[in-house]
């Protein structure tokens, strides 16, 4: 009939709970975020932090520094067999290495669906201004409010690098193949950041003798690492990170006295 209200189903309507609306205006906890750049950064840190290889070079012992091969560099490395500086120089000792692909593990658990994520890992805020001990808190048995925070699960990825360990001579790069070979399969990685599982195979080395130039000792491997994204992207705001509280209640008691 012309002028009757269409019925609405509320389970079609778009609106969204209030309840868990929670604003985080005054709330200093960051996003929680990886990226691969961080992933990147856990290999630079594992070397020059964890690793430190050196090698011994006319008595004197030598850092081997550790530099990302930008596709600039790996071209002109893979057309000269060796690394540059900016001076012409020819680098040894030194490690170089690049990201060659990432690869999403599937055997792994998942969000389920980007679009609306139902798989959750949450977090509980230890401390807050809400949650300040005293006395009058526990006279009363009250208990504190829980700032509870949800992130959606990660995507979890194998990523490969390709790395070259140049020297001058096989004694060095030996001692250094020794040392990175030790630290497979362990978790590399600032440990007040983040750290993932590195895994290394196998080590090809040759000995380069160039007319003209020097000797060098060249070893290439790679590493297939295991890690996970949580991105920060506008797409997957919505999800990362919300904030909940737990369930709260309060009485009210009244006493009233009759004067006589």
């Amino acid at each position: 009939m012309a002028g009757n209200k269409p019925d609405i189903n509320p389970k079609e309507t778009n609106l969204q709970d209030r309840a868990l609306q929670i604003s985080r205006k005054d709330d200093n906890v960051q996003n929680y975020n990886v990226g691969i750049k961080d992933i990147d950064e856990a290999i630079h840190f594992y070397f020059n932090s964890v690793l430190r290889p050196t090698v011994v070079q006319n008595g004197t012992t030598l850092n081997v520094p550790l530099v990302y091969g930008s596709p600039e560099r790996w071209k002109a490395m893979q057309a000269d067999g060796y690394y540059r500086d900016k001076n012409g120089k020819m680098q040894s000792p030194l490690i170089v290495f690049r990201r060659d692909s990432i690869e999403k593990n599937r055997e792994l658990g998942n969000k389920l669906d980007g679009n609306n994520p139902h798989n959750f890992g949450i977090f509980k805020k230890k401390f807050s201004k809400k949650n300040v001990y005293d006395n009058f808190s526990v006279l009363n048995n009250r208990k504190p409010e829980e700032e509870i925070f949800a992130v959606a699960i990660p995507d979890y990825v194998n990523i490969k690098y390709s790395c070259i360990i140049y020297t001058d001579y096989m004694e060095q790069n030996n001692k250094i193949i020794e040392g990175v070979n030790f630290a497979s399969d362990s978790y590399w990685g600032d440990p007040s950041k983040f750290r993932f599982r590195a895994m290394i195979d196998t080590y090809n080395t040759v000995t380069e003798l160039a007319q003209g130039s020097d000797r060098l000792v060249k070893t290439e491997f790679a590493i297939n690492l295991l890690g996970h994204i949580v991105t920060d992207t506008v797409n997957a705001l919505p999800f990362n990170t919300k904030k909940y509280s737990n369930k709260t209640s309060f009485k009210i008691t009244g006493e009233s006295t009759d004067s006589l």
